[in-house]
């Protein structure tokens, strides 16, 4: 049966039984497919969202307002917002130039200094597996264990990318899974959380499905949330599941096929995984960086009339931009070259702005070295999904050589 079959058989057993809620058997099967993918003894639980596991990560932390939480700054913002909604501080932390994620050193030295400068250790620590490039889980684990802060490790685009043959998600206290429909594998919509353990395991979903307890009528004694996976995504994600490592060894090819096709393309440089041996990224979204001195047609008209679309999808609504352009922004040839391509059906997009350069966060401490905002300024996204095929990539590549002046 092919993997849209399995998707269909499992969807219609939803209907078919009634268990079109948030829970069921689905759920139940996805979770324990999640536990064997990822291994380690963990546990896992199925949720609304890649961001409800960073939320409920936080509370099981037991971060309280004023506290504040150490976050990669370069990352999606869904790393970082739910700290603001246990009214706790990010505190961003830049990257490192290798694998363009948190940087130990500046972690260990933000760690000092949050100390130093309000008495209390952070509460916990969020590495990021940006675009599905592992983080340095040796040498963040051992600062934070050293330290004595949780890591909850937010592997959202990390799924299946492995640091020293061991999967993304379960180095930390807790870890971020997304099924968003964009990712390795998707439900539609849809996230995951891994534990520790099976104490860790009910704790969470008592706060997944609001803290009921285990009374005939509706008792509450800790505040929780609706966040459980819905029957009919989880159907979906069960379909997936047997074809995830189709979907990451194809995420592989499509790097590997950038890699060579763009080597010898002056300015134009992909971004790969260390060769130090222990990073297996899954490679998500592959990514290239564009040297400013390189000239792309079009350049002149960068920036010279406001975008009136959100880049991403954004359900259509949107504010629209008092100005085209900000104080931090992506080179005007990587606009000019991301305008190129769009004109020829590909869409490519920037890399992510540093939460630190965000103006929400203009106020939260910030470490930085300069890694994140040069990589945005020069950094691309290319298309790298499931229906990207060889020819697609050639393609690609030819019209980025094509507009190259």
């Amino acid at each position: 049966m092919s993997d849209e079959g399995m998707e269909q058989k499992y969807v219609k057993e939803a209907f078919d039984t009634n268990w079109v809620v948030p829970l069921g058997p689905n759920v139940n099967g996805f979770e324990k497919d999640l536990e064997e993918f990822v291994g380690e003894d963990k546990r896992v639980v199925a949720l609304s969202a890649g961001t409800a596991a960073v939320h409920l990560s936080l509370v099981a932390c037991g971060v309280k307002p004023g506290d504040e939480v150490i976050v990669q700054s370069f990352t999606f913002c869904a790393s970082s917002h739910p700290i603001t909604y246990v009214s706790a501080t990010p505190v961003f932390v830049d990257s490192e130039p290798d694998t363009w994620n948190m940087d130990p050193d500046l972690l260990e030295e933000a760690i000092k200094d949050r100390i130093a400068k309000t008495g209390r250790k952070p509460k916990a620590i969020i590495p990021v597996a940006l675009y599905g490039m592992p983080y340095n889980c040796d040498r963040i684990m051992e600062i934070a264990n050293r330290y004595e802060i949780p890591v909850i490790e937010d592997a959202a685009e990390g799924f299946g990318s492995k640091f020293n043959g061991q999967v993304l998600g379960t180095f930390g206290r807790y870890g971020v899974l997304s099924f968003n429909g964009n990712k390795m594998i998707t439900t539609s919509g849809g996230g995951a959380l891994v534990t520790e353990n099976e104490d860790a395991w009910r704790e969470i979903m008592m706060y997944a499905t609001q803290y009921r307890e285990s009374y005939p009528y509706y008792q509450h004694e800790k505040v929780g949330y609706n966040y459980r996976m819905s029957n009919v995504c989880a159907g979906i994600g069960r379909g997936q599941m047997t074809i995830v490592d189709e979907h990451i060894a194809h995420h592989k090819r499509v790097q590997a096929l950038y890699e060579e096709l763009l080597k010898d393309v002056e300015g134009v440089s992909v971004h790969s995984q260390p060769a130090t041996g222990e990073y297996d990224s899954n490679y998500w979204l592959c990514t290239i960086t564009l040297d400013p001195s390189l000239r792309v047609k079009g350049q002149e008209k960068a920036y010279k009339a406001i975008v009136t679309g959100a880049v991403g999808g954004a359900a259509g609504v949107i504010h629209a931009a008092e100005s085209a352009t900000t104080d931090c922004q992506p080179n005007e040839n990587v606009e000019a070259m991301r305008v190129w391509l769009d004109a020829a059906q590909v869409e490519a997009r920037p890399v992510w702005k540093p939460m630190h350069k965000q103006p929400v966060y203009q106020n939260a401490p910030a470490y930085v070295n300069g890694v994140s905002e040069s990589i945005f300024k020069i950094g691309m996204c290319l298309p790298a999904g499931p229906c990207v095929t060889d020819d697609d990539v050639k393609y690609i590549v030819d019209c980025i050589k094509a507009a190259i002046e």
